[in-house]
């Protein structure tokens, strides 16, 4: 296959045209929260501008932290007192409440933007742990508040956050009697929401380049399966494979330029191709009789991880993607699937099979100790955090689709509901270009 052979689609495929129409936002609920958890105040920031602001940037900050599940946040009603200013602080009265941390913050107008400044400081020492001036351009305080909380958690965690990132999703709902897809992408905590993508064919496994800047995905076009690449800033899309039989589960190597995905044309099986987006050179990479899919790139680029069901159920493999033989990573249980490397490259999040129901576990690489982090009866396509902490995963809650994201530990578990439709197939985005 030629570079020349990968062409842009134009405005007459409407089916995947860009979509405009404002969406809802996701509604994030924690259902269990983390026993032990930091107690932190955000104290409502001060304004010094004539109009109200258009964000609470003190509110969007609690939410983040809290949502985290490493961290308590303070009620507002709750607070004995408000203030703005270091000297206005009576750490007495935090401690009283039994606040480890306390931030303030003020808001003034700059020309057409803002100027926000917080402090952090820790209750029991009456030290100053953080103080930032930021200026915010107009429409952009919500992400000052994400950036924000990124440099708490930090400074608090020794962790980066992840709170500027991003997720994609499908969303599914009937219009006009028939179904609908949309591929959605939204900020990590649920706001600011718009269609990549529509079609009344299936959208299935959107998957980030490295640096956030294009998704990948399968789509139908008028019943025939592709494998499509799209551009976030242009909306340009271009098809990479639209073969016979299965065009699924592409993801991005490492570096950007080669494309992992599963192809197969009747009567031939499933195979991992490594798809080269530099030369449009295409490889086979497993050559099995077997069903192999789901593939996913090791941090270092150099091995594949994916299912395959050669050994007579399903299980995960690791392979090599410069040559050598595939080894058996998983064995406890019948069924082991979609596994997804965590950042690090020390353990795999993959969905497990137990008595019969689908949980999400996670595996330790090196000692191959496996734990299970969900309950529910269908949770599927696990898909980590940029930090590592959280991974977001599909699952079916009261008879309907829905996305679910539990931390590593097991210890924080959130649910995550649309207003609109059924959602499924999330994955969220590393750390973007632009920083966040």
């Amino acid at each position: 296959m030629k570079a020349a052979r990968i062409f842009a689609l134009t405005a007459v495929l409407a089916l995947l045209a860009m979509a405009g129409a404002a969406q809802a936002a996701i509604q994030i609920t924690i259902t269990k929260g983390a026993q032990g958890a930091l107690p932190i105040a955000i104290v409502p920031f001060g304004w010094a501008g004539p109009q109200a602001l258009p964000t609470d940037v003190a509110q969007v900050v609690s939410g983040d932290l809290a949502r985290s599940g490493r961290f308590k946040a303070f009620p507002r009603s709750d607070m004995l007192e408000k203030p703005t200013e270091a000297a206005n602080i009576n750490f007495g009265n935090w401690r009283a409440v039994g606040v480890d941390d306390v931030v303030i913050g003020r808001i003034q107008p700059a020309g057409s933007g803002y100027t926000t400044e917080f402090q952090l400081f820790d209750v029991y020492t009456n030290r100053q742990l953080l103080g930032y001036r930021l200026p915010v351009k107009a429409g952009a305080l919500r992400a000052a508040a994400h950036r924000i909380s990124n440099m708490i958690y930090r400074q608090l965690t020794g962790q980066r956050g992840a709170f500027g990132t991003q997720i994609a999703f499908v969303e599914s709902q009937k219009v006009g009697g028939r179904l609908r897809y949309s591929l959605v992408i939204a900020d990590a905590d649920g706001f600011n929401p718009h269609t990549v993508a529509v079609s009344n064919e299936p959208i299935l496994s959107p998957t980030w380049s490295p640096d956030g800047s294009r998704i990948a995905y399968s789509a139908f076009i008028n019943h025939h399966p592709g494998i499509y690449i799209q551009t976030l800033a242009t909306g340009q899309r271009v098809r990479v494979t639209e073969r016979p039989g299965l065009n699924s589960a592409p993801a991005f190597s490492p570096d950007g330029n080669r494309l992992a995905l599963v192809l197969s044309s009747s009567p031939g099986n499933p195979d991992i191709y490594i798809y080269d987006l530099r030369t449009g050179k295409l490889r086979q990479l497993t050559h099995q009789s077997s069903i192999e899919t789901e593939p996913a790139w090791t941090p270092d680029g150099n091995n594949l991880l994916f299912t395959s069901d050669r050994g007579g159920s399903a299980q995960v493999y690791e392979q090599p993607v410069d040559g050598g033989g595939a080894r058996r990573l998983t064995y406890d249980g019948s069924y082991n699937a979609r596994a997804q490397v965590a950042p690090d490259g020390k353990t795999i999040a993959m969905v497990h099979r137990e008595h019969g129901d689908l949980h999400i576990a996670v595996m330790n690489i090196t000692t191959g100790v496996l734990r299970v982090l969900t309950d529910g009866e269908l949770d599927k396509s696990p898909s980590f955090a940029p930090n590592g902490s959280m991974i977001i995963y599909a699952g079916v809650f009261n008879g309907k689709n829905e996305l679910a994201a539990v931390s590593v530990d097991g210890n924080v578990h959130q649910q995550l509901t649309s207003e609109e439709g059924e959602i499924s197939d999330p994955a969220w985005s590393p750390y973007l270009s632009d920083g966040r």
